[in-house]
C-alpha cells in the first residue's frame, strides 16, 4: 500500500522540479531609461537594468539594431548598468539594450536619439536684393543659417516681435517672413532669432538687423506762383510740390512745353524755380513735372500772368445773428475790382488797424475779438461793443511793390449798440403794443358812438321844441296869453315822446 502511494507521487515530484527549472531559466526584461535629444558634442547617459535577474547580468547598448557599442556587467544583482556618450553627428538613432543572465537573453525597449545642432552663421536674406521695393510689391525675408537643425524662428520688426495675431500685415511660415503686399507701414528695421530647447536647455542666435525700404508712389504735381520785386525788375517764385511720394524725386519746370529748371529732391517734396515776369504781360503758360523710377507725372497748366491792382474798391458789412437774434458779428468785405496779388489793409475812423499775418503770443489776446480772411479781404469783428462803432473802409495795391499806391474805398459805417433784445422780448413788447393799439381804436370808437348819439338827440330835441308851440300860436292867434294849462301838457308829452 505504501509503495503505491509512493507510485503515485512520482509524476507530481516530475512536474514540480520542471517547474522549477523552467523558473530558473526566465529571460531578463531589462528597461532602458535615457535622453530623445541631446545637443551636438555634450555628453548623454543610458541606464539599462534587468530585474529580477539573478547575476552576473551582462548588458550590452545597441544602436540602430544590430551594433553594440558599449558593454557592463552587473555582478550584484537589480544594479543599472550606465552607458556615457559623448553625442555626435553619427549618434543620431534608435537605441536598445540586451541583458543576457544564466543563459537567457532579453531586449529592452527602444529610445530614439535625435541630434540637435545648434544654429550658427545667421544672417537675413531678401527677395527682392536689395530690400527696396514701391507699395503693393512682395518682399520675402529669409532668416538663414549655416548650421542647425530643429530650429524654430522669431522675427522682430523695429524691435518688436512679429506675431501672426498681433501682426496682420506679416505671413510666417517656416524660417520666412512674408508681405504680400508692402506699404509704407512695412519700412523698418528687420531682424531674426533662430532657437533651439533640449529639455530645460535653450540656445539663441540672433542676425544683423536688415533695413527695408518701402517707397510710396509719388502724387500728381501741384503747381503755383508768387511775384516779388528786385531792384527795377520783377521775378516770379513758382512752387512746384507733391502731397505724396518717396524720395529721390525729379521736379522740373517747363514754360510753353521748354524746360527751363530741374531740381532732384531728396528731403522735401518741394521745390522752388525763379523765372523773369513783367506786372500785365502774359509771361506764358507753366507746368510741373516729376519724375522717379516708374513714374512720370504733370501738373495743371499755370498761365504766369500777374495783374495789377485796380478798378473800383468798395467795403460792404454784413451783420451776423445768433440762433437766439442776438447780434453775434460784423462781417465787413472789400471788394477789389482787379488784382492777381492784391495787399489789403483795413481803417477804422481813418486810423490803420493794427493788424499783421503773423503776431506774437502777447498781441494775439488783444485780437481775439478780429479775425481776418481771404487774405485780409475779409475783416470779422466778433467782440462788438461802442469801441467798435466808426467808419470803416479798406485800401489797396499790390502786394509786390511796397512803394506802389494805394486804391481806397468809400466809408462804411458799422453802428453796434451794447443792448440787445431775444426774441421772445421783441415778441412781448410788440403784443404788447398791439394791445395798446386795440385799446386805444376800441375806447376811440366807442367815445365817437357815444358822441355822435348825444349830439343826434341834441338836435332832435332842438327841432321839436318850437314846432308845438309855433303852432299853437299860429291857431290861436292872439290869444297866446290865454292858453289853458291843458295845452301845456299836451306840448310836454309830445316832446318826450320825440326824445325817447
Amino acid at each position: 500500500m505504501k509503495n503505491l502511494q509512493t507510485l503515485y507521487l512520482l509524476p507530481l515530484l516530475a512536474l514540480a522540479s520542471l517547474f522549477i527549472n523552467m523558473s530558473g531559466s526566465v529571460s531578463p526584461r531589462p528597461v532602458l531609461t535615457g535622453p530623445h535629444m541631446a545637443y551636438l558634442n555634450s555628453r548623454v547617459a543610458f541606464q539599462c537594468i534587468a530585474p529580477d535577474s539573478s547575476p552576473p547580468v551582462t548588458y550590452q547598448l545597441m544602436i540602430n539594431a544590430s551594433t553594440p557599442i558599449f558593454t557592463g556587467t552587473d555582478l550584484q544583482g537589480d544594479q543599472p548598468a550606465s552607458f556615457f556618450l559623448k553625442v555626435a553627428a553619427t549618434s543620431e538613432g534608435s537605441y536598445h539594450c540586451k541583458a543576457t543572465a544564466e543563459g537567457s537573453t532579453g531586449v529592452s525597449n527602444i529610445i530614439t536619439l535625435s541630434v540637435v545642432i545648434p544654429a550658427s552663421n545667421i544672417r537675413v536674406a531678401t527677395e527682392p536684393f536689395p530690400p527696396v521695393a514701391y507699395e503693393g510689391s512682395r518682399i520675402v525675408l529669409k532668416c538663414n543659417v549655416t548650421r542647425g537643425s530643429h530650429l524654430s524662428y522669431v522675427w522682430f520688426f523695429n524691435r518688436k516681435t512679429v506675431t501672426s495675431s498681433t501682426s496682420p500685415l506679416f505671413h510666417l511660415t517656416g524660417n520666412e517672413l512674408v508681405m504680400e503686399q508692402a506699404t509704407p507701414e512695412h519700412a523698418g528695421n528687420y531682424y531674426c532669432m533662430a532657437w533651439s530647447m533640449v529639455q530645460d536647455n535653450s540656445r539663441f542666435l540672433s542676425s544683423t538687423e536688415v533695413k527695408v525700404t518701402v517707397k510710396a508712389y509719388v502724387s500728381k504735381p501741384n503747381i503755383s506762383f508768387t511775384i516779388f520785386k528786385k531792384g527795377d525788375r520783377y521775378q516770379g517764385n513758382i512752387t512746384c510740390w507733391s502731397t505724396r511720394g518717396s524720395y529721390p524725386v525729379n521736379f522740373s519746370l517747363s514754360v510753353d512745353d521748354k524746360e527751363v529748371g530741374s531740381i532732384t529732391a531728396n528731403e522735401s517734396l518741394t521745390v522752388w524755380f525763379l523765372v523773369a515776369m513783367v506786372p500785365g504781360m502774359d509771361m506764358g503758360v507753366a507746368r510741373c513735372w516729376v519724375k522717379t523710377e516708374t513714374q512720370e507725372l504733370m501738373s495743371k497748366p499755370v498761365t504766369l500772368e500777374v495783374v495789377p491792382v485796380g478798378g473800383d474798391v468798395t467795403a460792404e458789412v454784413e451783420y451776423l445773428y445768433r440762433a437766439d437774434s442776438k447780434l453775434a458779428a460784423a462781417r465787413l468785405r472789400c471788394v477789389v475790382g482787379r488784382g492777381t496779388f492784391p495787399q489789403i489793409s483795413w481803417l477804422l475812423n481813418d486810423s490803420v488797424l493794427p493788424f499783421a499775418t503773423h503776431v506774437d503770443a502777447q498781441s494775439q489776446d488783444d485780437l481775439t475779438h478780429v479775425a481776418l480772411a481771404n487774405r485780409g479781404q475779409t475783416l470779422v469783428l466778433t467782440k462788438l461793443t461802442s469801441e467798435e462803432s466808426g467808419y470803416y473802409h479798406c485800401r489797396v495795391r499790390n502786394s509786390y511793390d511796397d512803394s506802389g499806391p494805394w486804391v481806397q474805398s468809400g466809408d462804411v459805417l458799422v453802428r453796434v449798440t451794447e443792448v440787445f433784445m431775444n426774441t421772445t422780448e421783441i415778441i412781448t413788447i410788440a403784443f404788447c403794443g398791439f394791445l395798446l393799439l386795440m385799446l386805444a381804436v376800441g375806447v376811440a370808437c366807442v367815445y365817437r358812438m357815444f358822441d355822435h348819439n348825444q349830439a343826434h338827440a341834441h338836435i332832435a330835441a332842438t327841432n321839436s321844441d318850437p314846432l308845438p308851440l309855433t303852432t299853437r300860436s299860429s291857431q290861436s292867434g292872439d290869444t297866446q296869453a290865454g292858453v289853458s294849462s291843458a295845452d301845456c301838457d299836451c306840448v310836454l308829452s309830445q316832446t318826450i315822446e320825440i326824445t325817447v
